[in-house]
């Protein structure tokens, strides 16, 4: 069953104290491109966690964020105040000896080095991807699939739809086919006949013609061609795995194949049929777009 790429899935999980919640957002895109965006402290996993949400989701604009909050959890600023106490002092101590007036400001203090720090001692120890993390990152996943399975289905559906109506253009050009010689012949035998005043139409000459324009407007290649493309087209609709590019490029053989009909046939009716088939394949090709 195909899947859309556009989905939208957040997962959460206790931790530390706190709460880990992972967001994942996703949209059309030609390849895969995943984005993370975690605290410093999970930085060391971002390619470890790319890895796995590529498992999961082949294809398309991912964006995942990671956020940590609250208890003493990853990335939030943690103040070393044994060390701010020791800058207080030695900036106290020099307001002195320069017989200053003005105060030492907090934003002095903080601003110094290793007295505000964003990962605490336990982060640093980390070796793996905590539990926590797996966890929720997997829930996110799973609804984002989850949505993009049910925007498949609404696409499955309406590509059942426009398939039908392809079918239906194409048996007319089929049945339209055959026709077109023998009207041509006929009407070239009724000119010919107007321009000769005895009557006497060259039937050798006008069955040479005739053979000509059968041969010029002969489709039966391209309508097999169309036929098998088409089928290929239903069956990889089938498949489970990703084929979105695929669909991609069945969509433009078969617009190969329309055009050449297009060309060949030299009939206004066909021609018809064969705009048709086209803005029905220009909107199956905007939906294939969308397909994982």
């Amino acid at each position: 069953m195909i899947k859309s790429m556009t989905g939208y899935g957040k997962g959460e999980a206790a931790y530390a104290g706190g709460r880990i919640t992972v967001e994942v957002r996703c949209v059309n895109h030609r390849y895969g491109e995943i984005t993370i965006k975690l605290p410093r402290a999970l930085m060391q996993f971002e390619n470890e966690l790319k890895k796995r949400v590529a498992e999961r989701l082949s294809r398309g604009k991912i964006e995942v964020y990671i956020q940590v909050e609250g208890g003493t959890s990853l990335g939030m600023p943690t103040a070393n105040l044994p060390l701010a106490r020791a800058y207080y002092k030695a900036f106290g101590s020099i307001r002195e000896a320069l017989g200053m007036a003005e105060e030492v400001k907090l934003a002095l203090i903080a601003g110094q080095r290793d007295v505000i720090t964003v990962a605490s001692e336990s982060d640093a120890e980390l070796t793996e991807i905590p539990g926590e993390l797996t966890a929720a990152l997997n829930d996110a996943l799973g609804r984002v699939d989850t949505m993009r399975t049910f925007e498949g289905e609404s696409l499955m559906a309406d590509f059942v739809k426009r398939r039908a109506t392809l079918r239906q253009l194409i048996a007319q050009v089929a049945e339209r086919a055959p026709s077109v010689v023998s009207e041509y012949a006929a009407k070239l035998k009724e000119r010919v006949g107007l321009l000769c005043s005895d009557n006497n139409v060259p039937e050798d000459r006008l069955a040479l013609e005739v053979a000509v324009l059968a041969d010029k407007c002969d489709i039966t290649e391209e309508l097999v061609r169309l036929e098998s493309h088409l089928r290929q087209f239903d069956e990889t609709l089938e498949k489970s795995e990703p084929v979105g590019r695929k669909l991609d490029f069945l969509l433009q053989e078969i617009n190969r194949e329309v055009n050449t009909i297009g060309s060949k046939a030299n009939d206004a009716k066909i021609a018809a049929s064969v705009v048709e088939l086209k803005a029905e394949l220009e909107k199956i090709r905007e939906q294939v777009q969308n397909i994982e």
